[in-house]
């Protein structure tokens, strides 16, 4: 049943553009749908815990692809398609560091409800140095480094997924 509304979803994303004016929001979720699925079909319980890895997904989506709308910020003005950078304006920059901030405090504070220890925690750290290079990526909004750190992006994850595998593999051996 997840499935019908994530469907729902990435089908408008498309049109979002011409009528939504941060249509990264609409990605965010579209790109979350994924874990109720996940949940209802290997869990189907701790429906907190789902929500709030969405809303860590859902910010993450927004900083990174806020970063790519910066690259496309002119063509999109000349065309009338709305994105998140344009919304933002000058607070593009701010914008995206504080999106990946929330997303790093959301994953933090759940690894701190699980009882996850320095492996995670130096993977949330390491994902969080990767946001300030981000930074210096994005801050003067040139196209191609704004490019760059969107595609740098799989760093950022690869960072929390590593540290994640660690500390559970870890607990796993030692319990």
């Amino acid at each position: 049943l997840w499935s019908l509304p994530a469907l729902a979803i990435a089908a408008i994303y498309p049109f979002t553009k011409r009528w939504f004016s941060i249509p990264q929001a609409i990605l965010g979720f579209a790109f979350s749908m994924g874990i109720p699925m996940a949940f209802a079909a290997v869990r189907n319980d701790d429906w907190e815990l789902a929500a709030i890895l969405v809303a860590a997904n859902f910010f993450w989506v927004l900083a990174y692809d806020t970063e790519y709308a910066m690259v496309d910020r002119e063509d999109d003005l000349k065309i009338g398609i709305k994105t998140a950078a344009i919304t933002f304006g000058t607070f593009d920059v701010a914008a995206v560091m504080t999106c990946y901030v929330i997303t790093l405090l959301i994953l933090y504070l759940i690894g701190k409800t699980l009882h996850y220890g320095l492996l995670y925690q130096m993977g949330l750290g390491l994902a969080g140095l990767i946001a300030m290079y981000h930074f210096f990526l994005i801050r003067h909004r040139e196209r191609m480094q704004c490019f760059k750190a969107f595609r740098h992006n799989n760093w950022f994850g690869a960072a929390i997924f590593f540290g994640l595998v660690a500390e559970l593999n870890l607990k796993h051996w030692l319990f």
